[in-house]
């Protein structure tokens, strides 16, 4: 039988049934999260049935607070619609497609509706990162990083000549993040080092704050837990106020996760969810240099997953593939949803459950857009499982075979 409540109304089920909680003891934590004293009696009870039941959408003063007592923010529980056309936001925009856009440049013609449309067409790039395949993506983003650095051999003012700046180093962001995702690591550390000195020249805080997060993500995926936290500290000293900063509290959790402190993840997730929940809600959510709510539960999935908390992670499993999944069943977010994917793999070897294990990390593995390091990270969780109790079953073992085929892969 369907479950047609709204998904806001199965999120805050869900999360407390992974709590075990009764519904009296959920509003308890209510009444605990609360700025101000909540009514009496049983009637908030049975308002958090009527939540529950999708029968009435909690007010926007309760919003937050139940985000809160999941550890979570407003929006991964209650989304905001929005998405944008990139393509038919720079016509709109600047009135020129792309021909247009390189003709003028050839032209040496850089008015400021030339500049409006090469930031549109770099931040449309950066929102293409989820889902185009990372070749195609790498090539253009090295033509147009082309195209923009070119123009510092012109006549520009002041403002112009940082814009250009400023737009290189998110294009360098990209391109780098690309060439790791590729498996390339020592160009996409010499694209992650120009990328962190084009931000010094502009004066642009927050492009650093990303060139020290990819330095974590690095560390991340190469087993430097230490330079993780040392990253991630670095990135939020010099952008403290920016979205990356909640990013880089998330990595800084993945790294305490990793070491097993517990404590030092949950300061940081908490630190990270504070961040978020004070921002406005992102104008585009696929920008790839943009934090947005659902990004917030996939890295505290990741980090209950290596606390051994089955239910948090499973829960948050779920809610990574349903954020990620467009209404017509197309994924937004391919590479989230294949570290989800091996969540609930993780989850199930746990329980003893080989074949539904090997049949999530297998459905991982199929990507056509994937990150291969980060892929490969995770995987070797479950492998290492499989490894530990069923490696003398043939389903285990012909996971571990296909694992090591890919690893292998140049």
């Amino acid at each position: 039988m369907s479950d047609e409540r709204p998904t806001w109304a199965r999120r805050i089920a869900g999360e407390r049934e992974a709590r075990q909680w009764t519904q009296t003891e959920a509003v308890a934590a209510l009444r605990a999260h609360s700025p101000k004293k909540l009514p009496e009696g049983s009637s908030m009870i049975r308002q958090w049935k009527r939540w529950e039941s999708g029968e009435v959408t909690p007010s926007e003063f309760y919003q937050p607070i139940i985000a809160a007592m999941f550890g979570t923010v407003t929006h991964a529980i209650f989304p905001v619609a929005n998405r944008r056309d990139g393509n038919a936001e720079i016509i709109a925009a600047s009135g020129m497609e792309t021909l247009d856009i390189i003709s003028r440049l050839q032209a040496s013609d850089v008015d400021s509706a030339t500049i409006d449309a090469l930031r549109i067409t770099t931040d449309r790039l950066c929102s293409e990162y989820p889902h185009l395949p990372s070749g195609q993506l790498a090539v253009e983003g090295r033509a147009w990083l082309k195209r923009v650095a070119g123009l510092q051999a012109q006549r520009l003012t002041l403002a112009q000549h940082r814009e250009v700046l400023t737009l290189s180093g998110w294009l360098a962001l990209l391109i780098g993040c690309v060439e790791y995702d590729m498996g390339d690591r020592a160009a996409a550390e010499s694209t992650r080092r120009a990328a962190l000195s084009l931000a010094t020249e502009a004066g642009n805080t927050e492009i650093s704050g990303w060139a020290h997060e990819m330095r974590a993500w690095f560390a991340l995926t190469t087993g430097e837990y230490r330079g993780i936290l040392a990253a991630s500290k670095a990135g939020t000293e010099i952008a403290p106020s920016h979205g990356v900063a909640v990013q880089l509290a998330g990595q800084e959790a993945k790294g305490w996760a990793r070491l097993g402190d517990r404590r030092q993840t949950e300061v940081a997730l908490d630190r990270g969810r504070k961040l978020l929940e004070g921002m406005p809600y992102p104008e585009n959510l696929d920008h790839h240099f943009v934090v947005d709510p659902a990004k917030f539960d996939f890295y505290a999935m990741d980090c209950y997953r290596l606390l051994g908390e089955d239910r948090f992670a499973e829960n948050l499993a779920h809610e990574v593939i349903r954020a990620g999944t467009d209404f017509d069943g197309a994924e937004r977010s391919p590479m989230r949803m294949a570290e989800a994917r091996i969540t609930l793999g993780v989850v199930a070897a746990r329980a003893g459950d080989v074949e539904q294990a090997v049949s999530y990390g297998e459905w991982a593995l199929k990507g056509e857009r994937q990150s291969l390091p980060s892929l490969l990270m995770v995987s070797r969780e479950l492998a290492s499982i499989v490894h530990k109790d069923f490696a003398s079953e043939p389903t285990g073992r012909e996971y571990l075979d296909h694992l090591h085929a890919i690893s292998r892969t140049p």
